[in-house]
């Protein structure tokens, strides 16, 4: 036979969980045609790669995204590409940019993503062509994709479009029944087109962009579980996936989305798969995962329901611009702040007295409740303000030495150097070694939730995949072994393309050609390290990234390498395509 491409001699995992074996690969266009143990015949072979001491994987499934406006305007989605990734989970969290007009998938997606809004709506405004879920699959697919791409169609995308965004986000504002049945059909018709299913949002944190709504919740957070079961019978029918997020305050919802995922309650007795976000070591809820995999596990087998929580294998990290983090939305004058768009109105309003009083009284009721974020002001460092002095302390530091309350100190220091010029870093969980192990191994949890394409300035997980190798591959050595690394492997590859139904994270004879080559040596302090780069697209905006190049040997898309030792191939994202829209229910 004639290869394409063949991997020479590295150390194979095949993505199903198998203890991994020297072997070599052959690939004929963009599948694996051989895996054998004998080297193959390379006559003629145009590009053969050496892998002897390397790892030869399927690449990683992202199952949380918010690539949607940033895949219209870079298409090559190097950032997650670079580390591995090859199939993306776009339309998360309610978001998608399906049926909503370009103003309105703004509104609803940029101030939640924390990603330029001029930039969303000019993409969708140059790139938005479509009019219903097939046009959409098909305008992905003709773009130069470099990773392979899934969606969800977004509740709040859809409310937003029968209802408009008016009356999608007010309280006392239903659909009629003539709207029931519209939303229901055009859910059906974004199954048909190959859609993984429709995410929710039920938690009232995210907020509204824009000047006409700006700062109301979600659309899909108005919603009433008539309209939720209405639309979930819909994903029952086809046997597609619910994503949401339960609303923290309020447990009774949790217990709803087994009931929703119940096979038993129904006569066709048909699951719906349910992935809810988002199970965490959080250090202001310590034992929240563990109520959330018992909760799993019980619900699953008493109700027949089929419920798993996403899950960031890492140190959830998260870095601030002044006040511009989400964690601030959980009280009334975070979001009052959030509100105003001009700086120096911002400034004249966290400096004001009365807003000062206002702010403490609710982050005193927060305090010590649940939520992403562990409202410690000693536990939260600055690491670049105008005033040098204060690098590298913390705003509870801060406070004791001024003999003020920490809250107080952290305005006065944003105040008195610009709101926007200190940037500062917390840890709100998965800090615990021991527990993340402890994670690592529930099968009550899927590796995901790394929000790739959003919160630019404040997060970068995009190698959460390499980091959490590391870390497997570091207990391993050491004698204390956590996961075997065919299980590893696993549960960053085939267990999602399969839980989602695509044909993605499987490296066998016959599968698609998407792999990652991985210099286990190279699984090193890198992989942790913190770095920034320009996004062009966003006019040269600074985000936040993860450059561990010495560790990525390759990356292969559709039997074609991308990337390889640090560098894309010409022309990538730009005048050739390598990935594809993968239909739901391919795999």
């Amino acid at each position: 036979m004639r290869y394409d491409l063949i991997i020479r001699d590295g150390l194979w995992f095949d993505g199903t969980g198998a203890e991994p074996r020297r072997a070599h690969l052959g690939i004929v266009g963009d599948r694996v045609a051989t895996v054998s143990a004998e080297p193959l015949d390379e006559a003629g072979c145009p590009e053969v790669i050496d892998a002897n001491g390397k790892w030869v994987l399927p690449g990683f499934v992202d199952i949380h995204t918010h690539y949607d406006a940033e895949i219209l305007l870079n298409p090559g989605l190097g950032e997650s590409v670079r580390h591995g990734v090859t199939t993306a989970i776009l339309g998360c969290c309610s978001m998608s940019t399906v049926y909503a007009r370009p103003e309105d998938a703004a509104d609803l997606f940029s101030r939640v993503e924390a990603v330029p809004r001029k930039h969303v709506i000019a993409a969708l405004e140059d790139f938005q062509d479509w009019t219903e879920p097939e046009g959409y699959v098909k305008r992905l697919d003709s773009l130069p994709l470099g990773p392979n791409v899934a969606s969800f169609l977004g509740h709040s995308d859809l409310r937003t479009a029968v209802m408009g965004l008016r009356r999608a986000t007010d309280t006392w504002s239903f659909p009629s029944r003539a709207e029931l049945r519209r939303m229901a059909e055009m859910l059906d018709r974004a199954l048909d087109a190959g859609m993984v299913g429709m995410s929710g949002m039920d938690a009232p944190i995210d907020k509204l962009d824009g000047d006409r709504f700006r700062s109301r919740a979600l659309p899909s957070t108005y919603a009433w579980w008539h309209e939720r079961w209405h639309l979930i019978n819909v994903l029952r029918k086809r046997g597609r996936i619910l994503q949401s997020a339960p609303n923290i305050n309020n447990p009774l919802t949790v217990v709803m989305f087994f009931l929703a995922s119940s096979s038993r309650l129904f006569a066709r007795g048909r699951t719906v798969p349910v992935s809810l976000l988002v199970a965490a070591d959080s250090k202001s809820a310590r034992g929240a995962h563990r109520l959330f995999s018992t909760a799993a596990a019980l619900g699953n087998r008493v109700f027949g329901s089929r419920v798993a929580f996403q899950h960031l294998p890492l140190p959830f990290t998260l870095y601030s611009d002044g006040i511009d983090l989400p964690v601030f939305e959980e009280f009334g004058a975070g979001t009052a702040a959030l509100h105003i768009r001009d700086q120096l109105e911002r400034n004249e309003l966290m400096a004001d007295t009365e807003y000062r009083r206002r702010f403490r009284r609710e982050f005193a009721l927060k305090k010590h409740k649940p939520g992403l974020w562990h409202k410690d002001f000693h536990d939260a460092v600055i690491v670049d303000c105008p005033d040098v002095s204060l690098i590298g302390r913390s705003f509870g530091a801060i406070a004791d030495e001024r003999g003020i309350a920490p809250l107080d100190a952290f305005l006065d220091v944003l105040v008195e150097n610009g709101e926007k010029n200190v940037r500062w870093t917390t840890t709100v969980g998965n800090d615990r070694p021991a527990v993340l192990d402890e994670m690592a191994k529930d099968p009550n949890l899927h590796l995901g939730f790394s929000d790739a394409g959003a919160h630019l300035r404040n997060m970068a997980f995009y190698n959460f995949p390499l980091r959490f190798l590391k870390r497997m591959r570091d207990a391993d050595e050491a004698g204390r072994t956590v996961l075997p690394l065919g299980r590893a492997v696993h549960r960053l590859t085939g267990e999602l393309g399969a839980w989602f139904g695509l044909d993605a994270g499987f490296l066998r004879e016959g599968d698609r050609a998407d792999f990652v080559i991985v210099d286990p040596e190279r699984l090193d302090e890198t992989v942790d390290a913190y770095n920034e780069a320009e996004a062009p697209f966003f006019d040269d905006l600074s985000r936040m990234v993860n450059r561990n190049d010495a560790t990525v040997v390759a990356t292969g898309i559709g039997g074609r390498i991308v990337f390889r030792l640090g560098e894309f191939v010409p022309g990538y994202g730009r005048d050739q395509q390598t990935g594809h829209y993968l239909r739901a229910g391919t795999h």
